[in-house]
């Protein structure tokens, strides 16, 4: 790799840097959510908001396989110049977004008493979460959807176009909040239909920017658009349910799948536990777990190029390209690293203070700083790798790291650490993100580098 070559670097941000911009919007509206409640005179809404908020990000964050595989299948017949294979990689995605959301709506009287179980929480925790949920689960269709929406949009190059998509409809989250919440005093209630609303507004926006970028591609009417897509859709309606093509695509989800729920498991555990702890703690965690996912989102934008890029190249089997575009996201992954990690360091207090004013939470948050500041460091090289194995659609070496991470390190530590209480889990966490990323980098060097590509 030629590192002073400016053309690398980039093509590497035309991408990445829409994506840090438009990730960093998920995060921050979390925060918004957790400082409209955070204000607010009791601790038990924030607690119970995030417990809520956790029953309903286990299922779409379970479903990440649905925005990975998409993006690196997509990328991967863009590479190929595959129009037909990534109208397929869509639809298909479509289709099992739709049955899975739809099965979850008929099932929410069972999946909310039975994780409301799990939970456990005081009764004004329990109360709040399952209005929280009530309203949140009629979202899941449309949530799921917007995974493939983004990730075939991310697959084809259009960074910019995920970026407005997740702005708009974030400030638009953003705004029912504050109206629904302080507005109208719907509390809790207000936070989720505010969301609700939203990833309905996401995926009609997402859908029509598909339709309008098709037409212009064909320079057609919207007439003519939709008299070629039912066309196409006739003749591939064979190719979407052909018994291989749907034996691979769940094949490789299954793995992905898998992955994401040892990665669930690990976040529900941190959340249901500082349940246990009392009402602060889950506080502190909900407001600690906003942190993380404003590390892990920035850096994802780093991992989403990664993954686009990557899967090009090995679409486009060339394994020079594909090295170089690792090398260089490595490099730059470790300098966002760094200024997160000084960003907690520097303003860390203030940023607390920014969430929540009950004196309580405040202070038992200040406690857990120096997690928030080691975080970064320890977990990035496994959100970059994350994304170059998306690309390379290599999911069962993605299942296993995750299964030694998670049932490896995370639990047995925890177990060791738990008279820490609420440290021994941040440590704990800690240490599964570095090991995440360890067996990943040595599997890829050990492994992936020197092979030649065959597909």
């Amino acid at each position: 790799m030629n590192f002073y070559n400016l053309s690398q670097h980039k093509q590497l941000f035309i991408i990445a840097l829409p994506m840090i911009f438009s990730n960093i919007t998920v995060p921050l509206l979390g925060l918004v959510d957790s400082a409209v409640l955070g204000h607010l005179d009791q601790a038990y809404y924030l607690g119970g908001s995030t417990v809520g908020a956790m029953i309903i990000t286990f299922v779409t964050w379970l479903c990440g396989f649905l925005r990975m595989s998409t993006t690196g299948l997509t990328a991967q017949a863009l590479g190929r110049q595959n129009s037909r294979q990534s109208l397929l990689v869509l639809l298909r995605g479509l289709l099992v977004a739709g049955c899975i959301g739809g099965t979850l709506i008929l099932l929410q009287s069972f999946y909310l008493t039975f994780s409301l179980g799990l939970a456990g929480g005081s009764a004004e925790i329990q109360f709040y979460a399952q209005q929280y949920v009530a309203i949140r689960i009629w979202g899941l269709p449309a949530a799921l959807s917007n995974l493939v929406i983004l990730g075939w949009l991310l697959g084809n190059h259009k960074a910019k176009a995920v970026m407005w998509i997740l702005i708009v409809t974030n400030l638009m989250n953003l705004s029912l909040d504050l109206l629904f919440v302080l507005g109208f005093n719907w509390q809790v209630q207000g936070v989720a239909l505010a969301t609700l609303i939203a990833e309905y507004s996401g995926m009609i926006i997402g859908l029509s920017y598909i339709i309008f970028m098709k037409k212009n591609n064909y320079q057609q009417s919207l007439k003519q658009l939709f008299q070629r897509i039912g066309q196409q859709l006739r003749h591939i309606k064979k190719d979407l349910f052909e018994r291989s093509a749907l034996a691979h695509y769940f094949k490789l989800n299954r793995d992905i799948l898998i992955r994401t729920l040892c990665l669930e498991l690990c976040f529900v555990f941190i959340t249901f536990q500082g349940a246990r702890l009392g009402d602060d703690v889950i506080a502190t965690n909900a407001i600690l777990m906003n942190f993380v996912l404003l590390i892990s989102f920035g850096l994802d934008g780093i991992a989403n190029a990664t993954e686009v890029l990557v899967g090009k190249a090995q679409g486009q089997q060339d394994r020079k390209q594909r090295s170089s575009v690792v090398q260089l996201a490595l490099f730059w992954t470790g300098i966002f690293a760094l200024m997160y990690s000084l960003l907690f360091a520097l303003a860390g207090d203030f940023l607390i203070s920014l969430i929540t004013n009950i004196p309580a939470v405040v202070a038992s948050t200040k406690q857990y700083i120096h997690w928030l500041i080691l975080l970064p460091i320890l977990g990035c090289w496994c959100y970059l790798f994350d994304g170059v194995f998306v690309g390379l659609m290599r999911a069962k070496a993605m299942r296993n790291s995750m299964i030694v991470a998670t049932f490896g390190c995370f639990f047995p530590l925890w177990w060791l650490l738990k008279d820490f209480g609420n440290h021994g889990l941040w440590a704990a966490f800690s240490v599964f993100l570095l090991v995440r990323g360890l067996t990943l980098a040595w599997y890829y060097y050990r492994v992936i580098a020197k092979q030649t590509i065959t597909d």
